[in-house]
């Protein structure tokens, strides 16, 4: 059977609010750094008492990431981290490819801080820091659906967890994440000449991060 790892020590200690933001954070963060595996059981007691909190913060973070996908819950069994497919990941970024595309269609994203993306993305790429290059490049695609002013379909994007999903895709399935920044040149150019395919291109360029089917 799977017992929780540890957590103290890795995680600053929860103190403000909300709590179950607080703990949903902690939990993807040993996700995305792959400290809990899948399979790996997730107990709320233990996590509770770890973190200082009562139960029930920790029981509606939990909620929250079954919703995403990325834990699963059985009556008695309590809750597991989900072992995720291909399939998984590719649903996830053809949601995203088709808001990210209408989001285009809406309203056309300023350049200059999509450059200012960009050069960070770059710098953490020559810095080998993937985290910031995710960081930066969920930044970048924020910023194109941000201007498309609709809040609705901002709300929805944001619902997705991009950031965590990102990470897991590039650990699990993609060899060189270094290729990320120069991925995002052609959208800033289209965008800078007012392609009319812009939303198009950007649709290809989110499916191409999508895992190939087996």
């Amino acid at each position: 059977m799977y017992a929780l790892r540890p957590i103290i020590g890795l995680v600053e200690p929860v103190v403000r609010s909300p709590l179950r933001d607080q703990i949903r954070q902690a939990v993807l963060d040993g996700l995305i750094s792959g400290r809990w595996k899948p399979g790996d059981r997730l107990v709320e007691r233990r996590m509770a008492a770890e973190l200082s909190v009562s139960q029930a913060p920790v029981r509606e973070a939990l909620r929250e990431l079954e919703a995403l996908r990325l834990i699963e819950s059985a009556p008695n069994k309590g809750a597991r981290v989900r072992r995720l497919t291909r399939s998984d990941l590719r649903e996830v970024y053809e949601v995203r490819a088709g808001l990210e595309e209408t989001a285009v269609r809406l309203g056309t994203p300023r350049v200059e801080p999509l450059r200012a993306h960009l050069r960070r993305l770059h710098e953490a790429a020559a810095a080998g820091s993937l985290h910031d290059q995710v960081r930066h490049g969920v930044a970048f695609h924020r910023e194109i659906v941000k201007a498309s002013g609709n809040t609705v379909l901002l709300s929805v994007w944001e619902s997705l967890g991009i950031e965590v999903w990102t990470h897991l895709s590039i650990r699990l399935f993609r060899t060189h994440p270094h290729e990320n920044a120069a991925d995002h040149e052609p959208l800033v150019e289209a965008f800078e000449r007012g392609d009319p395919e812009a939303g198009v291109l950007l649709r290809e360029h989110v499916l191409g991060y999508a895992p190939a089917e087996p």
